[in-house]
């Protein structure tokens, strides 16, 4: 799609219920878990203006994730303290929350009932550099502050002239972490939508290897709904990394430990760090008990 409606809007509603029908039954179908790649959704001059107000990783306050599992960037429009986003930035964000793109969304995906998330939480912009990585994971299953249910992951991809060797690449894991279904490129005008399930394995888990002047950028937000199947049913958690049969650094070594030791009176760094240290399959294990 090569340029913006022209009504004032940056999304064209009816070339969404297009690529919704395109793509639904892809997407029911798809292994290891329910997803679609939608290329070329939006309007190319829109991501390119929002690539030019996209904040340099030295700008703003962004929230640094720097351990073991994660080395990422993340800028949140929930707290207005910390960016001043460009205008179409905000207007696109505005409109990738609102009832036409969540009308999308249950189209393609068959979820009825989709809430956006108003505070962005863990979503917004988000930048990783050369040498970052994010381990593979099944993401946090319960708004933090309006108690819903986190059902989908919605990501924009804004990478141009994006190269295979630089590497970034979305895997998408199998529910026993014994193999990779997926291996999805993150280039420019890419739109990628999954389940998020306890079990919803995904992540770019080797460090890119772009140039250092280079980044790899995204937008990211997440749908919810009042409740889930019963089959989907678990106790709240935060993010549940895991290992792939090659690697280690859940075990508990001591660089491990260093790099995950929680602030002073962080709860939150504390159980990640408990996290780090236990056994995924004991953490698996747990939970089933507590259910």
């Amino acid at each position: 799609m090569k340029g913006a409606p022209t009504n004032g809007d940056l999304i064209e509603p009816r070339r969404l219920l297009a690529a919704a029908d395109r793509h639904h039954d892809d997407f029911a179908a798809a292994r290891p878990f329910p997803h679609a790649v939608i290329d070329d959704l939006f309007a190319d001059d829109v991501l390119e203006r929002i690539l030019a107000e996209f904040p340099a990783p030295e700008s703003g306050d962004w929230k640094r994730y720097q351990d073991v599992a994660q080395r990422k960037l993340e800028a949140n429009p929930g707290v207005v303290e910390q960016f001043e986003f460009g205008q179409v930035t905000r207007q696109l964000l505005y409109e990738l929350n609102a009832a036409p793109f969540l009308r999308f969304l249950e189209s393609l995906t068959g979820i009825r009932g989709l809430i956006s998330d108003p505070y962005y939480w863990g979503g917004g912009l988000h930048q990783i550099q050369s040498g970052g990585l994010l381990k593979v994971h099944a993401d946090f299953n319960l708004h933090p502050t309006l108690k819903i249910n986190r059902r989908l992951n919605v990501l924009v991809y804004l990478n141009k002239s994006w190269k295979e060797e630089y590497g970034g690449h979305l895997e998408l894991w199998d529910r026993d972490m014994t193999r990779r279904e997926r291996k999805i490129l993150p280039i420019f005008n890419r739109l990628v939508v999954f389940n998020t399930t306890d079990f919803s394995y995904h992540g770019h888990p080797d460090p890119l290897s772009c140039p250092a002047d280079t980044s790899r950028k995204s937008i990211a937000l997440y749908s919810y709904t009042n409740g889930r199947p019963e089959s989907e049913q678990s106790r709240r958690h935060s993010t549940l990394f895991r290992e792939r049969p090659s690697e280690r650094f859940l075990g508990g070594d001591a660089g491990a430990l260093a790099l995950n030791r929680p602030k002073r009176g962080s709860a939150f760094a504390l159980r990640r760090a408990v996290q780090a240290i236990t056994p995924p399959l004991l953490v698996d294990l747990w939970r089933r008990v507590r259910r």
